[in-house]
């Protein structure tokens, strides 16, 4: 849960369509292929499309694919790019571009690599790449190769999976699938995504300016295939902003939207624009299994166990955090009959001193 102030736009008597935007944290990287925290990948959702999205009531509709025709068995993904997707050097977006950027993220060995194995995407080719990359080895580009992806041609894109995924069009919404231009790319080297010149977008925005730890400035991408419905001139993205100051700024009309902690609630929480409102984050620990003593299940179990989550949320943190009972928290998915995954499945984990002690004994 995520505490805001939130306005309708036109900040510090700006056009309506300039919409300003308060964050607590900075944006890391914006090459698509190892970029994994919040901020980082929002900034990518306004210069970077794949090739589905989502509309503004949350549906995934097609971006970059024009079509998807899904064979008999579910196992292969046929797409049929639009010709009128734009890189904004001018630049066709085409099949080669996701078949580039998605063998990148095994070739840096990016955060979500294992988003493209089995249990997840079940790209064909892509657990026996995780496989190396967990065991220390190089891939070779007949590794590589050897995944799932193929260009047909310049606008046909191929994907085999080893299981029918029914969540595959959903997946191809988040960054990693993205596609990256592979030209621009090689020729910024270790600076892609560094800066707001070195990045290369297909999306509704263009980033203008990037000044680290301070501000983040988007301009609405003229050349952008469905432009019409783009409301916004500018987006501005204030950067590593504390609550208190994001809140001031916001009551003078300098941000139209405002993260803020609770030490601000009772201020705010009679005001018109506080919310409060799901945020798609999980916290959890994720310890070292090349320690000894960690590698022990009971260990990790007690740790586990000694862990009193709803104090933690409502002591420590106090900012609307929700207990997680789980690794898949409440409210992310529910059964064909309606049911919460959470509910349906029960708490993995839970406090319980004397259990804990009792696993750490065993431990």
């Amino acid at each position: 849960m995520v505490l805001t102030l939130t306005g309708c736009g036109g900040s510090n008597g700006d056009d309506i369509t300039t919409y300003t935007y308060s964050s607590e944290l900075d944006i890391k990287k914006l090459d698509s292929s190892d970029a994994d925290d919040g901020c980082s990948l929002k900034a990518i959702h306004a210069v970077i499309d794949g090739l589905t999205k989502t509309d503004k009531k949350g549906n995934i509709v097609n971006a970059v694919a024009k079509s998807e025709e899904l064979s008999e068995d579910g196992l292969t993904h046929t797409y049929k790019l639009r010709k009128d997707f734009k890189w904004t050097n001018g630049d066709p977006v085409t099949a080669h571009d996701f078949v580039y950027a998605w063998q990148r993220i095994f070739r840096k060995k990016g955060s979500y690599y294992y988003m493209f194995a089995d249990g997840i995407a079940s790209i064909e080719g892509a657990q026996e790449l995780s496989d190396k990359i967990d065991a220390g080895e190089e891939l070779t580009d007949d590794d590589l190769n050897s995944m799932g992806v193929k260009a047909i041609d310049d606008y046909t894109l191929e994907v085999k999976t080893t299981v029918r995924v029914s969540f595959f069009d959903e997946l191809m919404a988040f960054p990693c699938f993205f596609p990256i231009n592979e030209k621009f790319a090689e020729k910024q080297g270790d600076k892609y995504g560094k800066n707001a010149k070195t990045i290369l977008g297909n999306g509704a925005f263009t980033m203008t300016n990037w000044e680290p730890g301070s501000v983040v400035e988007f301009e609405k991408n003229e050349s952008y295939y469905d432009q019409k419905h783009v409301k916004l001139n500018k987006l501005v993205m204030k950067l590593v902003q504390e609550p208190k100051v994001a809140a001031q700024a916001f009551e003078a009309g300098e941000t139209d939207y405002a993260p803020i902690n609770s030490d601000l609630v009772d201020k705010y929480k009679d005001d018109e624009a506080f919310k409060q409102v799901y945020d798609g984050f999980l916290f959890y620990i994720s310890v070292n299994f090349q320690n000894s003593d960690l590698a022990n299940l009971n260990v990790r179990k007690a740790i586990s166990l000694a862990i009193n989550r709803k104090d933690l949320c409502e002591n420590v943190l106090k900012d609307g955090s929700q207990v997680a009972g789980g690794f898949i928290p409440s409210g992310l998915a529910t059964s064909p009959d309606g049911v919460d995954f959470r509910k349906d499945s029960g708490n993995f984990t839970s406090y319980d001193k004397k259990k804990a002690q009792e696993s750490l004994d065993e431990g």
